[in-house]
């Protein structure tokens, strides 16, 4: 999906402002046992499938599976706070459902970071500050008042959910009406 909306943002430019919120499938540390999680990563296999779609890797080494969805979340606003949100996440995902890295280890967090050429002291402090940690709690909070149990899920003006990835052509089509009613008030 990220890759779906970075490509139409693009086509359609600044009109189109995309705020990424934290929604925590797994709030509290649950470990998975490595073969239950590589047979759930078959289900990758579909949305990689896409014309659009990032690239997906049924899990295949040895590295336990992401253990809950707090870490990840508070590294992508540390990240975003040096303005790299976007090159954080693709990275993120890539190291995730691509290199199939533990994105919970605060080892692969900073290797991403690393990587992605982020300021190492500055994303660590920021990575130990509890105001990420209370708005990542807060994303997620309006997320489940707005009835979203799922990722990803897109919110559109005037509350529209579209939940689950999509193909780039219907969240164009979709983005596209939106506009259309925009500029038609």
């Amino acid at each position: 999906m990220a890759v779906c909306l970075e490509r139409v943002q693009q086509e359609v430019g600044d009109v189109l402002e995309v705020r990424w919120k934290s929604f925590l499938l797994r709030p509290h540390p649950e470990p998975k046992p490595l073969e239950k999680f590589r047979r759930y990563t078959e289900s990758w296999l579909r949305p990689a499938s896409a014309a659009d779609a990032g690239e997906f890797r049924v899990w295949s080494g040895d590295e336990q599976p992401p253990s809950h969805s707090v870490p990840p979340a508070v590294a992508l606003k540390a990240a975003a706070r040096q303005g790299a949100f976007s090159r954080y996440q693709m990275a993120l995902m890539h190291a995730y459902f691509a290199d199939n890295r533990n994105v919970t280890d605060s080892g692969t967090i900073t290797a991403v970071a690393h990587e992605c050429g982020l300021d190492l002291e500055a994303f660590a402090r920021d990575l130990g500050d509890p105001a990420i940690v209370q708005e990542v709690a807060a994303d997620h909070n309006e997320a489940v008042t707005l009835g979203i149990s799922s990722v990803p899920c897109v919110v559109l003006e005037g509350g529209f959910q579209m939940p689950g990835a999509q193909e780039r052509a219907l969240y164009r089509s979709i983005i596209e009406k939106v506009l259309a009613k925009r500029g038609s008030s």
